[in-house]
């Protein structure tokens, strides 16, 4: 019994020690194996980290962080701008382009009347590009051409209408240039009515709510950009209906519905990005929102909800009629008019041209505004002036100021 015992307390022994020696072993490998575990990517770009300048603003709630490279929310009603960042950074708009050519096709063009394709337009876009695929003869009406721009983004249609305008797509191109610059545009030029890549035709947020803004005052236009779906019938030369639906996701009913939303226009190209500009109206505030650059297929649309949150949840409008009268009284002209019988001195009373509202946050009262008087005179030479109204620099609104004739005797 002994001996076995001694036997098996060897065995023991030799057993415990391979299982030491097996650790010492192994050990090195174990820890040589251990690996640092992987940072998570940041699922963000290098322009949702940069600051909307309009954050610097005193009182002024901080704008959300947005992927697309520049961004604008401005109110449609007196021009006043909620949110911007890098507005003035010259980018490519791709086919929001087309917004500035609908709204000259409908300055310029019955919606009834037919024309015909030429060939110049039905082949003058690059392959694969937008297209309803119009054919040379194929007999369209404007309104159709107008639904198959703005809906299915047609560039061969932008070319069409652009043609029927001025002529040919050159003098269109003039056109379009130098309604930009009446609306305000510097940094700005137009090379085609579509969109497509030309290093020559660029804008910039700011500039494209201006040219977004100035849209929306045409019935017309605001018809066309927020119709949701359209059919054109057979032609001439296509015997099959064109089913045609707006590609702006935000409008109700589409993937990405928000409440208020009320159309607008996309764009991409590979230089442009993702562009988007959108129409919205909740309660008294009606807004045109404009991203550029933007990531993705979807960014587009989320930085603009996120806009569109910030925008009504934080902004109200501010009546300024209190600060008009301090401005200008009764604007008594006594010392220049008096008849030659020495009547009374008359008066030339003004007034606006809606009420004086401008858009500013909770807690902006309208004695931190500062108001500057800009004089114009309107298509048939009549004199107005123009009150614009800015906080800190960034414009909140204006409005227009006509003078009433009165007779001087």
């Amino acid at each position: 019994m002994n001996v076995k015992r001694r036997k098996g307390g060897r065995l023991s022994a030799l057993i415990l020690a391979l299982c030491v020696l097996t650790l010492e072993v192994l050990a090195p490998a174990v820890y040589a194996e251990t690996v640092t575990p992987t940072p998570t990517p940041d699922p963000h770009g290098a322009h949702y980290y940069e600051a909307a300048q309009t954050d610097a603003l005193n009182l002024w709630p901080a704008g959300p962080s947005v992927e697309a490279q520049a961004a604008v929310v401005i109110d449609l009603a007196n021009g006043g701008i909620l949110y911007s960042k890098n507005a003035d950074t010259v980018l490519y708009p791709a086919s929001i382009t087309k917004i500035l050519t609908c709204l000259l096709a409908v300055e310029n063009l019955d919606p009834e009347m037919s024309f015909t394709m030429t060939q110049s337009a039905a082949f003058g876009i690059e392959s694969g590009s937008s297209s309803i695929y119009a054919d040379t003869d194929e007999v369209f009406t404007v309104e159709q051409a107008i639904m198959a721009l703005m809906l299915e983004s047609a560039n061969e249609m932008a070319l069409m209408l652009g043609e029927l305008v001025s002529g040919s797509e050159k003098k269109f191109i003039e056109l379009m240039n130098e309604r930009a610059v009446k609306m305000g545009c510097t940094h700005t030029h137009f090379n085609n009515p579509n969109g497509l890549p030309d290093e020559n035709h660029y804008t910039t947020a700011g500039d494209m709510a201006k040219i977004l803004r100035a849209c929306w005052q045409n019935p017309r236009f605001r018809h066309y950009v927020t119709t949701s779906s359209y059919d054109i019938p057979p032609t001439n030369k296509q015997p099959e209906t064109r089913y045609m639906s707006n590609h702006h996701k935000m409008m109700e009913g589409k993937d990405y519905a928000y409440d208020g939303v009320l159309g607008g226009k996309t764009g991409y190209t590979m230089a442009a990005g993702n562009t988007l500009v959108t129409y919205a109206r909740r309660g008294q505030l009606s807004l045109g929102v404009v991203v550029l650059n933007c990531p993705g297929n979807t960014v587009a649309y989320s930085d603009t909800a996120a806009l569109l949150d910030y925008a009504f949840g934080n902004f109200k409008r501010l009546y300024m009629g209190s600060v008009m009268d301090k401005l200008h009284g009764n604007y008594s002209i006594s010392d220049q008019f008096r008849n030659l019988a020495g009547a009374k001195p008359l008066t030339f009373p003004g007034f606006t041209t809606g009420t004086p509202y401008i858009t500013v946050p909770e807690g902006i009262t309208a004695d931190r505004i500062d108001v500057i008087r800009v004089p114009h005179r309107n298509a048939a030479g009549l004199p107005y002036n123009e009150y614009v109204y800015y906080y800190e620099g960034n414009r909140t609104g204006s409005s227009r100021e006509f003078m009433k004739k009165v007779p001087l005797f």
